[in-house]
C-alpha cells in the first residue's frame, strides 16, 4: 500500500499520522468505533505487562492519534519519548495508515448492526453535539438508521459511523490480510473465546507467560470485570469525560437489533449487505469464524443463509 487514502471528518484526521515515527514493534489497533477497540488494547495492555494490575489509562498511553481534540505536537512528542514497546489506536480504514512491514497491525470487526446500536448508545454518554441531527433522541421516524443505511465512507459522514464507512474499512483490512503483519479478529470470537483470543494475541507480539499468569490476565479483560472497574479500564476514566463511565461498556452483548428494527429497515439492511459482500464475507464480518483463528474458514455461518439480520 503505497498512496493513503485522506479520511477527513469533524473528529478525525488521517494526516495526523504523518507526526508519527512508527517503530519496528509497535502495535496499531486499526477499528470501526464500538467494535472492540478498548477490549483489544487492554489485552495488548495486559499481555506486554504481564500485570494482571497494569494501569492501563488508554487514552493516554495507547492514544487514538486521528482524533482532533487532543494537541498533535503534545500527541506525537508523548509518544517519541516512550521508551516502552508502543502500542495505538486508529478509527481509520487501513488504507489511510502508514502500513509499515515492521509493525504489527490488529484490525477487529462485529455485527455492523451491533456496532450500530453500540454507537447510538455511546454518542448519548459523551458531550459531543457534532452528530445529534443524525441520532436524535427520540427516533419515531427511524432518521438514525436511514442515515446508517445512506451515510458515505469519508468526510463528515465517516466520523457518525454510517455502514459504508465499516465496509471500506473491512474492504481495506481485507485488501492486505495476507501481510505477516496484519490480523483480523472478531468481537464475536472474541466473545466466544477470550483466552483463546489471548494466546492468538500474544502469539502476533512474541510475549509468553505461564498459565497462572495469562488466567489472571483473563479475568482482567472479561466484560464484567471491565465494567465494574470502569475507571481504569475506560479510554479517559474517572476524568469525567462521559456521562457514565460504566455506561462506555454499555452491555457487550450481541444482536442488540432483534426485536427493534421493523422488517422494512432489515429488509433494506439485507439488500446493502447483499449488494456489498460475497456471503462468506459477510458471514465473517457478521458472525465472525467460530474458531477465533481470523482466516475465515470457521463455521461463522459461512454458507451466507444465515447471513441475514434477521437470524
Amino acid at each position: 500500500m503505497t498512496e493513503r487514502r485522506l479520511y477527513l471528518g469533524p473528529l478525525t484526521d488521517s494526516r495526523r499520522w504523518e507526526a508519527v515515527a512508527i517503530r519496528p514493534d509497535d502495535v496499531i489497533v486499526v477499528t470501526p468505533p464500538k467494535c472492540g477497540t478498548t477490549w483489544m488494547q487492554t489485552i495488548i495492555a495486559l499481555l506486554l505487562s504481564g500485570d494482571p494490575e497494569v494501569e492501563t489509562e488508554l487514552s493516554i498511553r495507547m492514544p487514538w492519534v486521528d482524533i482532533r481534540l487532543r494537541d498533535l505536537a503534545e500527541v506525537a512528542a508523548r509518544l517519541e519519548g516512550m521508551a516502552h514497546r508502543r502500542s495505538m489506536k486508529s478509527h481509520t480504514p487501513i488504507d489511510g495508515l502508514p502500513l509499515d512491514d515492521r509493525a504489527q497491525y490488529i484490525a477487529v470487526f462485529r455485527h455492523p448492526l451491533d456496532a450500530h446500536f453500540s454507537f447510538r448508545a455511546h454518542l448519548h454518554n459523551t458531550p459531543l453535539r457534532w452528530f445529534d441531527h443524525w441520532y436524535p433522541e427520540p427516533d419515531p421516524e427511524g432518521v438514525t438508521f436511514r442515515r446508517f443505511l445512506d451515510g458515505g465512507p469519508e468526510g463528515f459522514d465517516a466520523d457518525a459511523m454510517p455502514l459504508a464507512h465499516i465496509l471500506r474499512h473491512y474492504e481495506a483490512a481485507r485488501a492486505v490480510a495476507d501481510r505477516p503483519n496484519v490480523a483480523l479478529f472478531h468481537y464475536a470470537d472474541m466473545q466466544r473465546d477470550l483466552a483463546g483470543t489471548f494466546a492468538r494475541v500474544a502469539g502476533l507480539l512474541g510475549v509468553s507467560h505461564s498459565e497462572e499468569v495469562m488466567a489472571r490476565l483473563v479475568r482482567q479483560a472479561t466484560f464484567d470485570n471491565m465494567k465494574a472497574n470502569a475507571e481504569r479500564f475506560c479510554p479517559s476514566g474517572g476524568k469525567g469525560f462521559f456521562r457514565s463511565d460504566a455506561g462506555f461498556f454499555d452491555s457487550g452483548t450481541s444482536g442488540k437489533w432483534q426485536g427493534v428494527l421493523t422488517e422494512a429497515e432489515l429488509a433494506a439492511y439485507d439488500a446493502r449487505m447483499e449488494a456489498e459482500l460475497a456471503p462468506g464475507a459477510r458471514a465473517w464480518l457478521e458472525f465472525g469464524d467460530g474458531d477465533g483463528d481470523g482466516d475465515g474458514d470457521g463455521d461463522g455461518d459461512s454458507d451466507g443463509e444465515a447471513g441475514t439480520a434477521a437470524r
